[in-house]
């Protein structure tokens, strides 16, 4: 009720119809002729399947940071080439405890959501009630989210490459503006073993 749209776009997600959303423009930018082939045929691709709607069948989880978030959503190759949805609205719901879902305001972060463990992070928290909206909680399932929370994951950050290459001893961890299909970093947290979405619905 606090957050209508957003939970709204996140049901028909969920739902066997999808999320009806639009083909991102045609790319006729590319320097190489098999790019441009190749991006060709993306576009054409989801042209032809524009009328079914964006759902989370075979989408991934694409990002777990212990304790802190686990963000799902990363939808399958049939519709990379769809715009992103806005997220907007706002409420005043916190996450305060284990199990809250919410989506990353704005549009970068395509058709993804994010569950709140519930680790002793508060300062992960907070980070969340800033840029999320809260959508939604777990109901039932959560030793499905336990094992989700302790899977692991790519730690290349605590790898100081630029040092061991006789470079300046630098930080590589990535910034708290990552997101899916974001820059360097963003393969941060990946878990190591594929995690796909077998079936989604809406009661």
């Amino acid at each position: 009720k606090e957050a209508p749209k957003a939970t709204g776009m996140l049901k028909q997600l969920v739902s066997s119809k999808g999320l009806p959303v639009p083909c991102k423009p045609k790319d006729e930018g590319r320097m190489l002729q098999k790019d441009q082939l190749t991006a060709n045929k993306v576009y054409n691709s989801c042209k032809e399947n524009e009328d079914k709607g964006v759902n989370y069948e075979y989408g991934t989880v694409w990002r777990i940071v212990k304790d802190q978030r686990i963000d799902v959503g990363s939808v399958s190759g049939k519709f990379v080439a769809r715009e992103f949805p806005e997220w907007t609205g706002s409420n005043s719901l916190l996450h305060d405890s284990a199990g809250v879902v919410s989506v990353r305001k704005g549009s970068t972060s395509g058709f993804g959501f994010t569950i709140y463990p519930g680790g002793k992070n508060g300062e992960a928290a907070k980070d969340l009630d800033e840029q999320h909206l809260v959508v939604g909680r777990i109901l039932e399932g959560m030793d499905v989210i336990k094992s989700l929370n302790e899977i692991p994951v790519v730690t290349s950050s605590k790898v100081n490459y630029m040092g061991l290459t006789g470079g300046p001893s630098v930080s590589t961890a990535p910034s708290r503006g990552c997101f899916y299909g974001g820059p360097m970093y963003c393969n941060e947290n990946k878990p190591l073993q594929k995690v796909s979405i077998y079936a989604t619905g809406s009661l």
